[in-house]
């Protein structure tokens, strides 16, 4: 999976303890980066930070709720005194199971928590990240979103709203900063199985039918490695002339008619 891109380049990714997050750690440090785990949950980033020294990469794990203003000026100050660089900042905390209910029975406080992590503070880890991205070399941003931004299922608002926001911040966040040099864009995974990657007190054994793996093109549900790919790539020197762009990465899942 990995390549020699990252040697030596610092990557911090937000909600980097668990799921997709832990894959893409995971990746680019097997790549060669230094990397800083960012995540609300304490329990799951010591687990994180374990797995990662384990497999002999260089890791840090940093608490944080990114929709507190406070305690992303700290993550950044943190990085900023361990390693006086970041190369590339990864936007991937979020709530991925928010309230899921009719709408007139969702109390307003799920709708703003979910926007607070989802998309406030992708905006948060921009601003406060900025001063450093602009000093790397070739720095680049990515913004994990989700097919959700295109597509709902019922129930589904604060979420998809979320998710929604965050795609049109990936190109305004392009375009503002592309006098600095910053690329900025983002990866819409699928249905990506993260069940071996949770920490231990929610693991579990994934298990597919025929009819979940038939509903992929390509024959199986995504896994974070498949977005880790997709990852490693587009925050490389190889994407150099890619930018304000969203990739999405699920078997095929949203092209593919279903009749009824």
């Amino acid at each position: 999976m990995a390549t020699a891109d990252y040697k030596d380049k610092v990557v911090l990714i937000t909600g980097g303890a668990q799921g997709i997050g832990l894959g893409m750690a995971q990746a680019f440090g097997q790549a060669g980066a230094q990397i800083v785990l960012a995540d609300a949950d304490e329990e799951a980033g010591g687990e994180a930070l374990a797995r990662l020294q384990n497999l002999q990469l260089q890791a840090t794990f940093i608490p944080c709720d990114v929709s507190a203003e406070t305690d992303v000026v700290a993550l950044i100050e943190k990085v900023k005194d361990a390693y006086g660089r970041l190369d590339v900042l990864v936007n991937n905390a979020g709530i991925a199971d928010p309230f899921a209910g009719k709408l007139d029975e969702m109390p307003l406080s799920e709708f703003d928590r979910t926007l607070a992590v989802n998309l406030r503070g992708p905006m948060l880890c921009a601003k406060y990240a900025l001063p450093l991205l602009r000093k790397a070399p070739h720095p680049a941003m990515l913004n994990i979103t989700s097919t959700r931004a295109f597509m709902s299922e019922p129930d589904t608002f604060a979420y998809s709203a979320s998710k929604g926001g965050l795609e049109a911040l990936t190109h305004a966040l392009a375009v503002s900063l592309a006098p600095d040099r910053i690329r900025v864009n983002a990866i819409a995974p699928g249905w990506i199985e993260t069940g071996p990657w949770q920490k231990e007190s929610e693991r579990y054994e994934p298990q597919h039918t025929r009819e979940d793996k038939a509903q992929h093109p390509v024959g199986r549900v995504g896994e974070p490695q498949d977005i880790a790919e997709a990852a490693l790539f587009l925050c490389s020197e190889k994407a150099g002339f890619i930018t304000g762009q969203h990739l999405v990465v699920d078997g095929g899942m949203t092209v593919k008619m279903i009749y009824t």
